[in-house]
């Protein structure tokens, strides 16, 4: 549950943490769905108790100060702590009640998180779980800082203060309409895609930069029709046989079944397999509630690594 909807962080606070994640008053109003004037007017506040400011304007952004870096510091370990505790507090009457916070990447979010969902809530129909979609460095981030429990990444530098607890290596491969050249192909190489319309995740997506760098390298003629850092788009434009789409089997595990797309693994050694982790914070710091949804991950996970 999150603190601020319990009324354990203060309007202001929660308010300032907003625009210091936005830089922007107007994108946080509307967010907020309340005036800008009224944020405006609590930031001010705020700063007059202070008594320095916690903002600055750098090109038309809100930049954090170096007492606002520092407020913003201690607003998110209390938060953390808060919504810890919260936990903590239901996690006394049992998994009757509680909540869990979850980041993960957006093909995770399409692919495997709705089925362990399903089976988490048939076992703990009371556990409420949040679930945020960002970029693989984002979703490590949040879990290192506090912001959520547990993270579902591919491909990141693990710093020592997150657990990683389970991982499977997916190939990459080739997700294409039905009636593409490569129907029927069990595998391909990347010489294979010379001459397509190819569809590209940008550099928000990790993906994104290593398919980037072994297009460069390679001697094979593709043309990239759209770069977009949206799964989902991708897909759909994949469906319309618009191009071709170069990702895991993650995200599109529906669309593949359906017969609606195809998807070819992609064996070459310019293009290393893809490594998807689960995050989690140090255990003496998560919750009942958050320690059985991540034994239900890990055990997705690991039957993803086992070609299950």
């Amino acid at each position: 549950m999150d603190p601020y909807r319990l009324g354990l962080v203060s309007p202001r606070i929660h308010y300032f943490q907003l625009v210091a994640r936005l830089g922007s008053v107007r994108q946080t109003a509307q967010v907020l769905n309340v005036a800008p004037s009224s944020i405006s007017r609590l930031i001010k506040a705020l700063e007059d108790e202070i008594g320095t400011p916690l903002f600055e304007r750098v090109r038309q952004r809100l930049k954090l100060t170096s007492a606002g870096e520092l407020l913003l510091y201690h607003a998110k370990v209390s938060t953390s702590e808060l919504g810890r505790a919260w936990s903590e507090i239901n996690d006394l009457r049992g998994l009757n009640r509680g909540g869990v916070s979850v980041t993960v990447v957006e093909s995770v979010a399409r692919g495997l998180m709705p089925a362990a969902l399903k089976a988490f809530w048939e076992r703990h129909p009371l556990i409420t779980v949040d679930v945020r979609v960002a970029g693989s460095q984002q979703a490590c981030d949040a879990v290192a800082e506090g912001d959520c429990q547990l993270a579902l990444a591919f491909d990141v530098q693990v710093p020592r203060s997150v657990r990683k607890i389970a991982a499977a290596t997916l190939p990459l491969g080739v997700v294409a309409h039905p009636d593409s050249r490569f129907a029927g192909r069990k595998e391909l190489k990347l010489f294979d895609l010379s001459g397509e319309r190819v569809i590209l995740s940008d550099g928000s997506l990790a993906l994104g930069l290593s398919v980037e760098e072994a297009i460069s390298r390679s001697i094979i003629d593709l043309t990239r029709r759209s770069r977009t850092n949206s799964i989902g788009l991708m897909i759909e434009l994949a469906k319309l046989n618009l191009g071709t789409v170069l990702q895991t089997r993650i995200g599109v595990e529906a669309e593949v079944a359906d017969g609606t797309l195809i998807f070819v693994p992609l064996h070459d050694a310019k293009i290393p397999p893809r490594r998807l982790m689960l995050l989690t914070r140090p255990e003496r710091e998560m919750s009942d509630a958050a320690s059985a949804f991540a034994t239900q991950l890990a055990q997705t996970v690991e039957r993803l690594g086992n070609g299950r």
